[in-house]
């Protein structure tokens, strides 16, 4: 009885055995086959790490050779990965060293489960940081610091609108460029020229593996490729002329709610291009933001403050604020009533104080009796130009104003231009379903309703007019340049229309501006200067506020080599808000031009 208890229980065991014997085989094989390649790359993991070699990104140099933008040496920390969970300990640990969220490590670390390169947790550490990461590098295993160039705002907010602001790429990002084998962690341009030409500045980053031993100390290296650095950018701003634009402007918009005239005037764009070819000398957007906060991952509490200022900072308004022109608009009126014979130069047309047909009126009420154009457009008479609506219509209103470029984008070398908008009978139907009157095309005769446009459109109408009917693309880029300081290329200045007006029509425009900025004109206050300008003031309605403040100008008006517009939302009239900003920035371009040292207003 006991041998067949003992028979039975081995022949159990027997099978027990077998069966565990070919487990154990499928399983083998089963590794071998189906995830040999895993297990083969989880143990080159462990005995051999690539890191990635960041390529500087080119540096960003005004006119004159100033860095704006550049790398300064700094330190990066980095989580090497291995086919051990990380320890959580560590990781708060780690956390606190750099100050980074453990939920958003963990993400960093999730993103890259699948790949076995280190992942990448801060850049732009502080000597703080770097002094405690490698005193505690005992107890923070698998913790990289290694040398990174950190990307550098030189001048903090200084033209912030023009040079933008990088940081880590998202997933979205990612997905709209899978050729450029961008990974996570890769940095990129977010925002203006950086984002612009971020495939000139980014380069080629390298890499290295080298081999570790148990303690994680390098044994040898071997492979490494060098990183290929960006190519730099030369612009067209003058650092020096934008930073005094940018000072008079603040000082100016501080003035306005000082004195109670415009409580809300903390917005502004201005624009300062040569008319000549194009290039932009200076765009300031208000209120503006630093961008090294981006650098490294803007914290909460600094996005906040961005995202809770009513005024936008992170809004281009040179580009992407859409305003009524205002009187500004009159010279695109007064060419097509003049070019289609509508009216004669000389011909007077009486002012009571408002029109005869609709009893529309001046802006003050005022009542200027007979009128031509040279003196309805130096004081900016509002009855002559209704008329001048009434005789052309829409139709051709519609047509000049795209021969003068509004209603498309201008083509600037940055992402998020607006286009505007046309008034027209189509717009009205299209948005509001309404049937269009001939109220409707007095207010767009004198840049009102349902005419919107951007200050850098504005300039550009302006452009045409001081170059004599020639019309260039606005850019900010003039040169690409290699790593060594040599040039790569030269971006050509790019004619994209003219005015298609007579000599006669646009001689008439020019002496009309002029008369603007001399004694009995809107915009008298230039006429002390001792440079020649000529310009147009603008007041645009707005119904959320305090009426849109706009100066458009330029000198020598006689030979104009630099335009420029100022529009500030709800400042008032714009003799008050924008034509003082004008003036004191014409003041610093043309140095003669200074006749006082009183601080203008």
């Amino acid at each position: 009885m006991l041998n067949k208890k003992y028979a039975y229980r081995l022949e159990i065991l027997m099978i027990a055995s077998i069966l565990t014997i070919m487990i154990l085989i499928g399983r083998m094989a089963y590794l071998q086959l189906y995830e040999g390649e895993y297990y083969y790359r989880l143990s080159e993991g462990n005995r051999v790490r690539s890191v990635n070699i960041r390529a500087p990104r080119g540096i960003i140099f005004d006119a004159n050779g100033e860095a704006l933008v550049k790398n300064d040496p700094g330190f990066a920390v980095s989580l090497l990965r291995t086919d051990k969970k990380p320890d959580r300990a560590v990781l708060e640990k780690l956390a606190q060293i750099i100050e980074v969220p453990i939920e958003t490590i963990l993400e960093k670390i999730e993103k890259k489960a699948d790949s076995y390169e280190p992942v990448l947790l801060k850049s732009n550490l502080t000597p703080k940081m770097v002094t405690m990461l490698e005193e505690g590098y005992k107890e923070l295993p698998g913790v990289l610091v290694e040398p990174q160039a950190v990307r550098t705002y030189a001048n903090n907010e200084l033209a912030v609108h023009v040079l933008g602001y990088v940081g880590e790429i998202s997933e979205y990002e990612m997905s709209k460029k899978p050729e450029q084998e961008l990974k996570v962690g890769s940095i990129v341009g977010k925002f203006g020229l950086e984002r612009f030409y971020d495939n000139v500045l980014r380069g080629k980053d390298g890499s290295y593996r080298e081999e570790v031993d148990v303690a994680g100390r390098v044994v040898q290296t071997l492979e490494q490729i060098p990183p290929v650095p960006g190519q730099g950018l030369v612009l067209t701003i003058d650092a020096n002329l934008q930073r005094e634009v940018e000072k008079i402007t603040d000082e100016h918009l501080a003035y306005l709610r000082s004195i109670g005239f415009a409580p809300n005037a903390s917005a502004a764009a201005v624009i300062a291009l040569d008319p000549r070819n194009g290039e932009v000398k200076a765009l300031v957007s208000r209120p503006a933001f630093n961008p090294n906060l981006f650098v490294n991952g803007i914290s909460s509490k600094d996005w906040q403050i961005i995202n809770d200022n009513p005024f936008d900072p992170m809004s281009d308004k040179v580009i992407a604020g859409e305003y009524p022109p205002g009187s500004t608009f009159k010279i695109v009126t007064g060419a097509a009533a003049l070019e289609t014979g509508k009216v004669t130069p000389e011909e007077l047309i009486f002012d009571a104080g408002k029109h005869w047909l609709i009893p529309m009126e001046n802006a003050g009420g005022e009542a200027l009796g007979w009128i031509n154009f040279h003196r309805a457009l130096a004081v900016s008479d509002n009855v002559y130009f209704y008329e001048m609506g009434n005789r052309i219509g829409i139709d051709i209103l519609k047509r000049y104003s795209a021969m003068f470029g509004l209603g498309r984008p201008t083509g600037i070398d940055l992402f998020g231009e607006n286009e505007g908008i046309i008034a027209s009978p189509e717009y009205k139907m299209k948005v509001f379903n309404e049937d269009w009157y001939l109220g409707d095309t007095f207010n767009a005769a004198i840049g009102q309703g349902f005419n919107l446009a951007t200050p850098l459109q504005i300039a550009l109408m302006f452009s045409a007019v001081a170059n004599n009917g020639d019309v260039y693309r606005p850019h900010l880029v003039k040169e690409i340049v290699n790593d060594d300081g040599s040039v790569a290329k030269v971006l050509q200045p790019e004619k994209i229309g003219r005015l298609e007006i007579s000599a006669k029509t646009l001689d008439l425009l020019q002496k009309g501006l002029e008369a603007v900025a001399q004694e009995g004109g809107t915009g008298a206050q230039m006429a002390n200067l001792a440079v020649p300008v000529a310009g147009k003031t603008g007041t645009a309605e707005n119904p959320h506020g305090k009426d849109h403040g706009l100066f458009a100008g330029y000198a020598p008006a006689n030979n104009a080599s630099l335009v420029i517009v100022v529009v500030v939302p709800q400042g008032g009239y714009g003799s008050v808000s924008a034509a003082p900003i004008v003036k004191r920035i014409f003041e610093y371009a043309f140095p003669s031009a200074k006749v006082s040292t009183e601080n203008i207003k």
